[in-house]
Protein backbone atom coordinates (compact mmCIF):
# COMPACT_ATOMS: atom_id res chain seq x y z
CA UNK A 1 0.00 0.00 0.00
CA UNK A 2 1.35 3.32 -0.52
CA UNK A 3 3.01 5.16 2.23
CA UNK A 4 0.14 7.94 1.88
CA UNK A 5 -2.29 5.17 3.45
CA UNK A 6 -0.17 3.08 5.37
CA UNK A 7 -2.46 3.21 8.70
CA UNK A 8 -5.46 1.49 6.35
CA UNK A 9 -3.85 -1.47 6.62
CA UNK A 10 -5.07 -1.70 10.55
CA UNK A 11 -8.27 -3.00 10.52
CA UNK A 12 -9.70 -1.03 13.03
CA UNK A 13 -8.22 2.16 12.14
CA UNK A 14 -10.19 1.07 8.87
CA UNK A 15 -13.10 0.87 10.06
CA UNK A 16 -12.97 4.04 11.94
CA UNK A 17 -11.93 5.72 9.08
CA UNK A 18 -15.03 4.75 7.12
CA UNK A 19 -17.46 5.44 9.37
CA UNK A 20 -15.61 8.97 10.13
CA UNK A 21 -15.43 9.58 6.97
CA UNK A 22 -19.81 9.46 6.17
CA UNK A 23 -20.22 11.15 9.55
CA UNK A 24 -17.74 14.12 8.30
CA UNK A 25 -20.39 14.92 5.26
CA UNK A 26 -22.62 15.19 7.57
CA UNK A 27 -20.87 17.72 9.83
CA UNK A 28 -20.59 19.41 7.47
CA UNK A 29 -23.75 19.81 6.06
CA UNK A 30 -24.80 20.79 9.38
CA UNK A 31 -22.62 23.82 9.85
CA UNK A 32 -23.92 24.94 6.57
CA UNK A 33 -27.23 24.07 7.52
CA UNK A 34 -27.16 25.89 10.89
CA UNK A 35 -25.69 28.61 9.29
CA UNK A 36 -27.71 29.69 6.67
CA UNK A 37 -30.53 28.84 8.76
CA UNK A 38 -28.93 31.72 11.02
CA UNK A 39 -28.48 34.00 8.47
CA UNK A 40 -31.29 33.90 6.17
CA UNK A 41 -33.82 32.73 7.75
CA UNK A 42 -33.79 33.77 11.39
CA UNK A 43 -32.11 36.81 11.03
CA UNK A 44 -31.64 39.41 8.42
CA UNK A 45 -28.07 38.57 6.84
CA UNK A 46 -26.70 39.44 11.03
CA UNK A 47 -23.07 38.56 11.03
CA UNK A 48 -23.21 39.23 14.90
CA UNK A 49 -26.15 36.47 15.34
CA UNK A 50 -23.29 33.88 13.57
CA UNK A 51 -20.43 35.11 15.40
CA UNK A 52 -22.35 34.57 18.68
CA UNK A 53 -23.59 31.20 17.89
CA UNK A 54 -20.08 29.94 16.24
CA UNK A 55 -18.58 31.37 19.57
CA UNK A 56 -21.24 29.16 21.41
CA UNK A 57 -20.35 26.01 19.42
CA UNK A 58 -16.91 27.05 20.80
CA UNK A 59 -16.96 28.37 24.39
CA UNK A 60 -16.65 25.20 25.95
CA UNK A 61 -13.89 24.40 24.46
CA UNK A 62 -12.01 26.90 26.81
CA UNK A 63 -14.32 26.26 29.66
CA UNK A 64 -13.95 22.41 29.82
CA UNK A 65 -10.69 21.59 28.58
CA UNK A 66 -9.30 20.40 31.50
CA UNK A 67 -11.96 18.41 32.67
CA UNK A 68 -11.82 16.55 28.96
CA UNK A 69 -8.69 16.11 28.96
CA UNK A 70 -8.84 14.02 32.38
CA UNK A 71 -12.19 12.12 30.95
CA UNK A 72 -9.96 10.90 27.66
CA UNK A 73 -6.79 9.88 30.07
CA UNK A 74 -9.35 8.46 32.89
CA UNK A 75 -12.11 6.57 31.13
CA UNK A 76 -12.01 4.42 27.70
CA UNK A 77 -12.14 6.18 25.06
CA UNK A 78 -14.53 3.96 22.82
CA UNK A 79 -17.16 4.39 25.29
CA UNK A 80 -16.67 8.63 25.74
CA UNK A 81 -17.03 8.84 21.73
CA UNK A 82 -20.06 6.24 21.83
CA UNK A 83 -22.13 8.96 23.84
CA UNK A 84 -20.59 11.99 22.72
CA UNK A 85 -21.32 10.79 19.49
CA UNK A 86 -25.09 10.04 20.28
CA UNK A 87 -25.21 13.46 21.76
CA UNK A 88 -24.36 15.35 18.98
CA UNK A 89 -26.96 13.21 16.68
CA UNK A 90 -29.62 14.10 19.02
CA UNK A 91 -28.91 18.18 19.02
CA UNK A 92 -29.01 17.58 15.05
CA UNK A 93 -32.06 15.68 15.39
CA UNK A 94 -33.55 18.44 17.56
CA UNK A 95 -32.56 21.22 15.56
CA UNK A 96 -33.73 19.72 12.24
CA UNK A 97 -37.48 19.01 13.78
CA UNK A 98 -37.45 22.50 15.15
CA UNK A 99 -36.85 23.82 11.68
CA UNK A 100 -39.52 21.31 9.83
CA UNK A 101 -42.07 22.42 12.35
CA UNK A 102 -41.68 26.21 11.77
CA UNK A 103 -40.82 26.49 16.08
CA UNK A 104 -37.03 27.55 15.50
CA UNK A 105 -35.97 30.63 17.10
CA UNK A 106 -32.93 32.46 17.25
CA UNK A 107 -32.22 31.75 21.22
CA UNK A 108 -33.24 27.94 20.00
CA UNK A 109 -30.30 28.20 17.74
CA UNK A 110 -28.30 29.61 21.02
CA UNK A 111 -28.97 26.96 23.24
CA UNK A 112 -28.22 23.70 21.00
CA UNK A 113 -25.06 25.38 19.84
CA UNK A 114 -23.95 25.07 23.05
CA UNK A 115 -24.80 21.80 24.35
CA UNK A 116 -23.41 20.36 20.68
CA UNK A 117 -20.55 22.47 21.73
CA UNK A 118 -20.26 20.73 25.09
CA UNK A 119 -20.73 17.40 23.64
CA UNK A 120 -17.82 17.94 21.16
CA UNK A 121 -15.10 19.45 23.87
CA UNK A 122 -15.59 15.91 25.92
CA UNK A 123 -15.39 14.57 22.12
CA UNK A 124 -12.35 16.47 20.59
CA UNK A 125 -9.36 15.28 23.21
CA UNK A 126 -10.89 11.69 22.83
CA UNK A 127 -11.02 11.67 19.46
CA UNK A 128 -7.88 12.59 18.94
CA UNK A 129 -5.99 10.99 21.10
CA UNK A 130 -8.21 7.52 20.32
CA UNK A 131 -5.79 7.53 17.40
CA UNK A 132 -2.70 6.35 19.31
CA UNK A 133 -4.69 2.91 20.57
CA UNK A 134 -5.27 1.99 17.22
CA UNK A 135 -2.08 2.32 15.03
CA UNK A 136 1.29 2.18 16.62
CA UNK A 137 3.54 5.14 17.15
CA UNK A 138 5.45 4.85 13.89
CA UNK A 139 2.02 5.13 11.98
CA UNK A 140 0.49 7.73 14.47
CA UNK A 141 1.46 10.92 11.85
CA UNK A 142 0.05 9.37 9.07
CA UNK A 143 -2.85 8.48 10.93
CA UNK A 144 -3.53 12.08 12.11
CA UNK A 145 -2.75 13.35 8.48
CA UNK A 146 -5.21 11.02 7.30
CA UNK A 147 -7.74 12.01 9.85
CA UNK A 148 -7.36 15.62 8.68
CA UNK A 149 -7.76 14.38 5.00
CA UNK A 150 -10.96 12.58 6.10
CA UNK A 151 -12.18 15.61 7.59
CA UNK A 152 -11.47 17.64 4.25
CA UNK A 153 -12.83 15.03 1.67
CA UNK A 154 -16.30 15.69 3.96
CA UNK A 155 -15.60 19.76 3.57
CA UNK A 156 -15.28 18.66 0.11
CA UNK A 157 -18.43 16.75 -0.34
CA UNK A 158 -20.55 18.53 2.74
CA UNK A 159 -21.34 21.90 2.05
CA UNK A 160 -21.83 21.34 -2.01
CA UNK A 161 -24.33 18.70 -1.00
CA UNK A 162 -25.60 20.84 1.73
CA UNK A 163 -26.41 23.69 -0.70
CA UNK A 164 -28.25 21.25 -3.13
CA UNK A 165 -30.57 19.90 -0.01
CA UNK A 166 -31.17 23.44 1.33
CA UNK A 167 -32.47 24.29 -2.47
CA UNK A 168 -34.65 21.33 -2.77
CA UNK A 169 -35.45 20.55 0.29
CA UNK A 170 -35.34 23.01 2.88
CA UNK A 171 -32.93 23.50 5.66
CA UNK A 172 -34.70 21.39 8.41
CA UNK A 173 -34.29 17.89 6.39
CA UNK A 174 -30.69 18.90 6.01
CA UNK A 175 -30.11 18.65 9.46
CA UNK A 176 -32.39 15.39 9.60
CA UNK A 177 -29.74 14.07 6.49
CA UNK A 178 -26.89 15.01 9.39
CA UNK A 179 -27.92 13.35 12.08
CA UNK A 180 -28.51 9.92 10.47
CA UNK A 181 -24.54 10.14 9.38
CA UNK A 182 -23.82 9.84 12.95
CA UNK A 183 -25.24 6.33 12.88
CA UNK A 184 -22.38 5.44 10.79
CA UNK A 185 -19.69 6.33 13.75
CA UNK A 186 -21.57 4.43 16.26
CA UNK A 187 -21.54 1.24 13.61
CA UNK A 188 -17.95 1.45 13.30
CA UNK A 189 -17.38 1.83 16.79
CA UNK A 190 -19.27 -1.32 17.20
CA UNK A 191 -17.64 -3.17 15.20
CA UNK A 192 -14.12 -2.55 16.60
CA UNK A 193 -11.69 -5.42 18.12
CA UNK A 194 -11.20 -4.06 21.44
CA UNK A 195 -8.30 -6.70 21.72
CA UNK A 196 -6.29 -4.77 19.02
CA UNK A 197 -6.56 -1.59 20.71
CA UNK A 198 -3.05 -0.16 22.54
CA UNK A 199 -4.70 1.32 25.41
CA UNK A 200 -2.30 4.26 27.56
CA UNK A 201 -2.43 3.40 30.75
CA UNK A 202 -5.61 4.78 33.01
CA UNK A 203 -5.11 8.18 34.97
CA UNK A 204 -5.61 6.41 38.43
CA UNK A 205 -8.45 8.46 40.63
CA UNK A 206 -7.50 10.82 42.94
CA UNK A 207 -6.55 14.77 43.00
CA UNK A 208 -4.29 16.98 41.39
CA UNK A 209 -4.62 15.66 37.37
CA UNK A 210 -5.90 18.61 35.88
CA UNK A 211 -2.69 20.66 37.50
CA UNK A 212 -0.15 18.18 36.75
CA UNK A 213 -1.79 18.68 33.00
CA UNK A 214 -1.44 21.87 33.37
CA UNK A 215 1.95 21.85 34.54
CA UNK A 216 3.06 19.06 32.24
CA UNK A 217 2.81 21.83 29.13
CA UNK A 218 4.29 24.84 31.47
CA UNK A 219 7.56 22.82 31.52
CA UNK A 220 7.68 22.18 27.64
CA UNK A 221 8.56 25.38 25.75
CA UNK A 222 8.15 23.53 22.40
CA UNK A 223 4.90 22.67 22.77
CA UNK A 224 3.64 26.07 24.58
CA UNK A 225 4.85 27.79 20.99
CA UNK A 226 2.78 25.29 18.94
CA UNK A 227 0.32 26.38 20.96
CA UNK A 228 0.65 29.81 20.31
CA UNK A 229 0.66 30.04 16.99
CA UNK A 230 -2.20 27.89 16.37
CA UNK A 231 -4.10 30.38 18.88
CA UNK A 232 -3.94 32.96 16.69
CA UNK A 233 -4.61 31.01 13.76
CA UNK A 234 -7.84 29.50 14.73
CA UNK A 235 -8.73 32.65 17.00
CA UNK A 236 -8.24 34.75 13.75
CA UNK A 237 -7.59 33.11 10.72
CA UNK A 238 -10.04 29.86 10.81
CA UNK A 239 -13.13 31.23 11.61
CA UNK A 240 -14.31 29.84 7.74
CA UNK A 241 -17.92 29.34 9.25
CA UNK A 242 -18.36 33.27 9.07
CA UNK A 243 -15.97 34.58 6.89
CA UNK A 244 -17.16 32.56 3.99
CA UNK A 245 -20.73 32.73 4.57
CA UNK A 246 -20.51 36.86 4.70
CA UNK A 247 -18.73 36.91 1.37
CA UNK A 248 -20.96 34.86 -0.67
CA UNK A 249 -24.02 36.48 0.71
CA UNK A 250 -23.15 40.36 1.67
CA UNK A 251 -20.09 40.73 -0.11
CA UNK A 252 -21.34 38.89 -3.70
CA UNK A 253 -24.84 38.68 -3.20
CA UNK A 254 -25.01 34.74 -4.10
CA UNK A 255 -27.42 32.08 -2.40
CA UNK A 256 -26.81 28.89 -0.84
CA UNK A 257 -25.12 26.59 -3.81
CA UNK A 258 -22.60 29.57 -4.45
CA UNK A 259 -22.31 29.67 -0.36
CA UNK A 260 -21.69 25.67 0.10
CA UNK A 261 -19.67 25.32 -2.81
CA UNK A 262 -17.16 27.78 -1.40
CA UNK A 263 -16.59 25.03 1.60
CA UNK A 264 -16.35 22.54 -1.28
CA UNK A 265 -13.43 24.66 -2.87
CA UNK A 266 -11.21 25.38 0.33
CA UNK A 267 -11.28 21.56 0.72
CA UNK A 268 -9.96 20.73 -2.44
CA UNK A 269 -6.34 22.46 -0.73
CA UNK A 270 -7.53 20.98 2.64
CA UNK A 271 -7.59 17.59 1.66
CA UNK A 272 -4.37 18.27 -0.46
CA UNK A 273 -3.02 19.47 2.14
CA UNK A 274 -3.65 16.69 4.34
CA UNK A 275 -2.62 13.85 2.15
CA UNK A 276 0.95 15.20 1.09
CA UNK A 277 1.14 15.32 5.53
CA UNK A 278 0.23 12.00 5.36
CA UNK A 279 3.35 11.53 3.53
CA UNK A 280 5.86 12.87 6.02
CA UNK A 281 7.50 10.73 8.60
CA UNK A 282 7.92 13.07 10.93
CA UNK A 283 6.57 16.66 11.71
CA UNK A 284 8.80 19.84 11.50
CA UNK A 285 8.79 23.17 13.06
CA UNK A 286 10.05 24.48 9.70
CA UNK A 287 6.56 23.29 8.14
CA UNK A 288 4.75 24.60 10.41
CA UNK A 289 6.12 28.03 9.51
CA UNK A 290 6.38 27.94 5.83
CA UNK A 291 2.52 26.84 5.86
CA UNK A 292 1.21 29.99 8.09
CA UNK A 293 3.15 32.37 5.90
CA UNK A 294 1.60 31.16 2.84
CA UNK A 295 -1.80 31.33 5.02
CA UNK A 296 -0.81 34.87 5.32
CA UNK A 297 -0.03 35.63 1.66
CA UNK A 298 -3.36 33.21 0.50
CA UNK A 299 -5.83 35.10 2.73
CA UNK A 300 -4.64 38.43 2.18
CA UNK A 301 -4.97 37.53 -1.58
CA UNK A 302 -8.71 36.52 -1.00
CA UNK A 303 -9.84 39.38 1.36
CA UNK A 304 -8.66 41.64 -1.34
CA UNK A 305 -10.23 39.25 -4.39
CA UNK A 306 -12.55 41.90 -6.56
CA UNK A 307 -15.14 38.76 -7.97
CA UNK A 308 -16.94 35.74 -6.32
CA UNK A 309 -15.00 33.53 -9.00
CA UNK A 310 -11.21 35.05 -7.88
CA UNK A 311 -12.27 35.16 -3.87
CA UNK A 312 -13.08 31.08 -4.49
CA UNK A 313 -9.71 30.40 -6.64
CA UNK A 314 -8.20 32.21 -3.19
CA UNK A 315 -9.35 29.87 -1.09
CA UNK A 316 -7.54 26.81 -2.33
CA UNK A 317 -4.24 27.80 -1.15
CA UNK A 318 -6.16 29.17 2.51
CA UNK A 319 -7.45 25.66 2.89
CA UNK A 320 -3.71 24.06 1.81
CA UNK A 321 -1.93 26.35 3.86
CA UNK A 322 -4.09 26.17 6.88
CA UNK A 323 -4.68 22.64 7.19
CA UNK A 324 -0.87 22.01 6.47
CA UNK A 325 0.02 24.06 9.62
CA UNK A 326 -2.96 22.10 11.60
CA UNK A 327 -1.26 18.77 10.84
CA UNK A 328 1.74 19.83 10.85
CA UNK A 329 1.55 21.22 14.63
CA UNK A 330 -0.68 18.29 15.98
CA UNK A 331 1.40 15.26 15.04
CA UNK A 332 4.16 17.80 16.59
CA UNK A 333 2.19 17.96 20.49
CA UNK A 334 0.81 13.93 20.03
CA UNK A 335 4.31 12.44 19.01
CA UNK A 336 6.14 14.31 21.62
CA UNK A 337 4.30 13.64 24.61
CA UNK A 338 3.91 10.96 27.94
CA UNK A 339 1.03 8.58 26.69
CA UNK A 340 -0.20 8.85 29.92
CA UNK A 341 -0.53 12.78 29.66
CA UNK A 342 -1.88 12.78 25.98
CA UNK A 343 -5.66 13.10 26.79
CA UNK A 344 -4.66 16.02 28.73
CA UNK A 345 -2.37 17.75 26.91
CA UNK A 346 -4.73 17.43 23.62
CA UNK A 347 -7.52 19.07 25.61
CA UNK A 348 -5.44 21.98 26.49
CA UNK A 349 -4.15 22.11 22.68
CA UNK A 350 -7.62 22.06 21.57
CA UNK A 351 -9.06 24.57 24.22
CA UNK A 352 -6.19 27.11 22.72
CA UNK A 353 -6.81 26.37 19.52
CA UNK A 354 -10.74 25.97 18.96
CA UNK A 355 -11.39 28.05 22.60
CA UNK A 356 -10.56 31.31 20.77
CA UNK A 357 -13.19 30.81 18.66
CA UNK A 358 -15.82 32.61 21.64
CA UNK A 359 -13.12 35.50 21.54
CA UNK A 360 -12.80 35.65 17.83
CA UNK A 361 -16.12 35.18 16.50
CA UNK A 362 -17.94 37.41 17.94
CA UNK A 363 -15.40 40.39 17.25
CA UNK A 364 -15.03 38.91 13.37
CA UNK A 365 -19.02 39.28 13.26
CA UNK A 366 -18.35 42.78 14.97
CA UNK A 367 -16.21 43.66 11.99
CA UNK A 368 -18.46 42.29 9.56
CA UNK A 369 -20.85 44.50 10.59
CA UNK A 370 -18.87 47.48 10.97
CA UNK A 371 -16.05 47.57 8.11
CA UNK A 372 -17.62 45.10 5.55
CA UNK A 373 -17.16 41.13 5.00
CA UNK A 374 -13.59 41.90 3.72
CA UNK A 375 -12.18 42.27 7.10
CA UNK A 376 -13.45 39.64 8.73
CA UNK A 377 -10.83 37.47 6.25
CA UNK A 378 -8.26 40.66 6.70
CA UNK A 379 -7.74 40.55 10.37
CA UNK A 380 -6.67 36.80 10.15
CA UNK A 381 -3.91 38.01 7.29
CA UNK A 382 -2.83 40.46 10.17
CA UNK A 383 -3.07 38.22 13.20
CA UNK A 384 -0.96 35.52 11.58
CA UNK A 385 1.46 37.65 9.94
CA UNK A 386 2.57 39.80 12.87
CA UNK A 387 2.82 36.59 15.14
CA UNK A 388 5.37 35.16 12.39
CA UNK A 389 7.26 38.19 12.80
CA UNK A 390 7.18 37.95 16.66
CA UNK A 391 7.71 34.26 16.70
CA UNK A 392 10.76 34.45 14.24
CA UNK A 393 12.36 37.10 16.48
CA UNK A 394 11.88 34.83 19.33
CA UNK A 395 13.65 31.91 18.06
CA UNK A 396 16.43 33.60 16.64
CA UNK A 397 16.92 35.61 20.20
CA UNK A 398 16.31 32.51 22.84
CA UNK A 399 16.40 29.71 21.09
CA UNK A 400 19.04 30.27 18.25
CA UNK A 401 17.49 29.43 15.47
CA UNK A 402 17.80 31.62 12.46
CA UNK A 403 14.90 32.02 10.23
CA UNK A 404 15.66 33.41 6.47
CA UNK A 405 14.33 33.66 2.80
CA UNK A 406 16.27 32.74 0.16
CA UNK A 407 15.30 33.72 -3.17
CA UNK A 408 18.18 32.22 -5.48
CA UNK A 409 16.72 29.65 -7.58
CA UNK A 410 13.83 29.00 -6.05
CA UNK A 411 12.17 30.95 -3.30
CA UNK A 412 11.88 29.07 -0.02
CA UNK A 413 12.23 29.89 3.61
CA UNK A 414 15.25 28.09 5.67
CA UNK A 415 15.10 27.65 9.53
CA UNK A 416 18.26 26.30 11.01
CA UNK A 417 20.14 25.50 14.06
CA UNK A 418 22.66 27.52 15.02
CA UNK A 419 25.67 26.48 17.22
CA UNK A 420 25.68 27.17 20.59
CA UNK A 421 29.12 27.49 22.19
CA UNK A 422 28.50 28.43 25.60
CA UNK A 423 25.60 26.80 25.66
CA UNK A 424 25.07 22.88 26.98
CA UNK A 425 21.45 22.61 26.80
CA UNK A 426 19.77 21.18 23.46
CA UNK A 427 17.11 23.08 21.52
CA UNK A 428 13.77 21.95 22.17
CA UNK A 429 12.87 19.26 19.73
CA UNK A 430 10.12 20.91 18.08
CA UNK A 431 11.81 23.45 17.27
CA UNK A 432 14.60 21.91 15.13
Amino acid sequence: MSPTFASLDIRNYRIYASGAFISNIGTWMGRVAQDWLVLTELTDHSSTALGIVTGLQFLPFLLLAPFAGMIADRYPKRRILAITQTSLALSSLVLGLLVITGGAQLWMVYGIALFSGVATAVDNPARQTFVSEMVPRDKLANAVSLNSASFNAGRLVGPGVAGLTIAAFGTGWTLLLNTLTFVAVLLALAAMRTSDLRPAPALARGKGAIREGIAYVRSRPDIKLVMALVFVLGTFGMNFQITTALMATKEFGKGPQEYGLLGSVMAIGSLTAALLSARRARPRLAVLLVALVGFTISSGLAAMAPTYPLFALALVPVGLTALTALTTANAMVQLSVDPAMRGRVMALYMAIFMGGTPLGAPLIGWIGDVAGPRWTVGIGTIAVGLTLVVVSIRLARHENVQVTYESRRRPRIKIRTLPRPDVSEPVPEAAR
